[in-house]
C-alpha cells in the first residue's frame, strides 16, 4: 500500500498446502521484499510490482518440511529466518538464504544433536527436538551478531522424558551472522515444563549508563536484561502474575502462572533511550495442565505434548499489562492493567510518546514517563499485530493492523484492516 494514503499498490496471492496459518511479517532490502509461507517456504518479490524473484524451501534437521511462523530479517545481502514447530518436537534451525538468488548459506540447529554443542543437555535415545523460532530476530550490526529467541523443548509438559537443560530451547542464542556459528548463549527457562517460550525478538539497547542489552521477555512472564559486555543476566523483572512456576506438573492437575496463553508473546519489548525505559506488554492469564501418566512415544507430524488435556484448561479471568521498566536497574517505573490481554507492538517516539493497542479493540497513545492515557481511539475489533510510526508525504503516521482472529488467544476479529493514524 501507498504509506501516505493506504491506496494499493499490488497485491499477490500464494496457494500454500497448510492454509490458515500465521506468518508474522517482511522484510525488505534495496528492491526487494522478502516472505516466509507457513509450508516452509521463503520467497522474494520485487517491491515495486510485487513479482515473484525466487522461492526457497527450508527443511528441518531430520529433512522433513519446515514450517515458518516468523518474520524474516534482511542485512548486509542475507535474509535471516527462523523454523517453528515444537509442539510436534521439530528440528527447528535457523537458516541465512543469499537475498539475491534465494540460496540457502548456511543453517544452525536449535536442538542440537550428535557432537553439536549443547547435544550433551539431551538424554541419549530420545526424540530431540523444540526452539521454534516465532517472530522475527535481532541483529547487532556493529558486531555481525543475531540474536535469536528460541521457544520450548519437545515434549511440551513431559519433562522426565528429556532430563537436562535441552539446549537452546528457552534461550537467546547468539550467532555469527556470517557463518552462522555460535558466539554464545543465554538460557533463560532451562529443562522448559510449562510451554514457557522465549517467543519475542530481542530489543538490542544502549541504557542510560553506557550498557549494551539485549532485552528478553517471553512466556515465562519475566523482562530479562542481557548484559552484552559482560555476558550475563544483569537483571529479571516479572511483568505478569507469577505462581507457581517451581511445582511440578501431576497427572491431577498444576494450576500455574503464566499459563500456556501467558506471558509476552510474538512482538517483544521497546525501548525509549531519553526515558531510558523498556516498554513491555503481557499477557495475565493462568492454566490448569495434567500430566500424561505414561511417557509420551514420538509420531512424527503429530503432537508431541505429554499432557492429559493439551495445553491444559485456562481460567476463566484473563487481562493484560503495560509495563515500564528501568533499563538499567530493573526497577518497574510504572504498569497499567488492561481489562483484556494486550499482545500488539508497541511503538516509542522521541517526543515521549508510547503507541499500543490491545484485545479489547482500543489503540492507545501513553506518555512515556507515567503511563498516562493521552489519548484512546476505538479500534472495534481486537488488535495484536504490528505498530509502526513513520513519516509520509511530509507528515508522522502511526500504522496499526487489527483484527485479530486467534483461537489461542479468544480474539475473534471479522475484518482484518491496516489502520493508520495522523499526528
Amino acid at each position: 500500500m501507498d504509506a501516505s494514503n493506504c491506496n494499493l499498490r499490488w497485491r499477490v496471492r500464494r496457494e500454500t498446502q497448510t492454509p490458515g496459518r500465521t506468518v508474522r511479517g517482511a522484510a525488505i532490502a534495496e528492491n526487494r521484499l522478502y516472505r516466509g509461507f507457513s509450508d516452509g517456504y521463503v520467497v522474494a518479490y520485487d517491491v515495486a510490482s510485487g513479482d515473484q524473484l525466487w522461492a526457497t524451501r527450508l527443511t528441518e534437521t531430520d529433512g522433513r518440511p519446515a514450517t515458518i511462523a516468523a518474520s524474516p530479517v534482511a542485512w548486509n545481502g542475507m535474509v535471516f529466518i527462523g523454523t517453528s514447530g515444537a509442539e510436534r518436537a521439530c528440528g527447528c534451525i535457523v537458516a541465512a538464504l543469499d537475498g539475491a538468488t534465494g540460496r540457502v548459506m548456511w543453517t544452525f540447529a536449535l536442538a542440537p544433536t550428535g557432537d553439536a554443542a549443547g547435544a550433551e543437555t539431551w538424554p541419549k535415545g530420545v526424540r530431540v527436538g523444540g526452539g521454534s523460532v516465532w517472530t522475527s530476530i535481532s541483529i547487532d550490526t556493529n558486531s555481525g551478531s543475531l540474536y535469536v529467541s528460541a521457544g520450548n523443548p519437545g515434549p511440551d509438559f513431559f519433562g522426565d522424558y528429556r532430563p537436562g537443560a535441552n539446549l537452546f530451547t528457552g534461550s537467546v542464542v547468539v550467532l555469527d551472522a556470517k557463518s552462522g556459528a555460535l558466539r554464545t548463549w543465554y538460557q533463560l527457562v532451562p529443562h522448559d515444563i510449562h510451554d514457557w517460550d522465549q517467543a519475542a525478538t530481542p530489543a538490542l539497547v544502549n541504557t542510560r549508563s553506557g550498557r549494551h542489552r539485549a532485552m528478553a521477555a517471553g512466556k515465562d512472564g519475566y523482562l530479562h536484561a542481557i548484559d552484552i559486555d559482560t555476558k550475563t543476566i544483569a537483571w529479571k523483572t516479572p511483568v505478569t502474575s507469577i505462581v507457581n512456576a517451581d511445582v511440578p506438573l501431576s497427572p491431577d492437575g498444576t494450576y500455574f502462572c503464566p499459563g500456556t496463553a501467558g506471558g509476552v508473546l510474538w512482538n517483544g519489548p521497546a525501548f525509549s533511550p531519553e526515558a531510558n525505559l523498556v516498554f513491555v506488554n503481557s499477557i495475565d492469564w493462568c492454566s490448569t495442565v495434567k500430566l500424561d501418566t505414561k511417557a509420551p512415544v514420538f509420531e512424527a507430524g503429530k503432537q508431541f505434548l505429554g499432557s492429559a488435556n493439551a495445553f491444559g484448561d485456562k481460567d476463566e479471568r484473563k487481562k493484560g499489562w503495560i509495563t515500564a521498566v528501568d533499563a538499567d536497574t530493573g526497577v518497574v517505573r510504572w504498569r497499567r492493567e488492561s481489562s483484556q490481554p494486550i499482545v500488539a507492538g508497541i511503538a516509542v517516539t522521541a517526543s515521549g510518546l508510547v503507541f499500543t493497542a490491545g484485545l479489547d479493540g482500543d489503540f492507545l497513545a501513553l506518555e512515556a514517563a507515567t503511563g498516562k492515557v493521552l489519548h484512546r481511539v476505538p479500534l472495534k475489533q481486537p488488535a495484536g499485530g504490528g505498530v509502526v510510526t513513520y513519516q509520509a508525504g511530509g507528515a508522522q503516521r502511526i500504522g496499526v493492523a487489527a483484527g485479530l482472529d486467534d483461537t489461542i488467544l479468544e480474539a475473534k476479529g471479522n475484518n482484518p484492516v491496516v489502520v493508520v493514524f495522523g499526528l
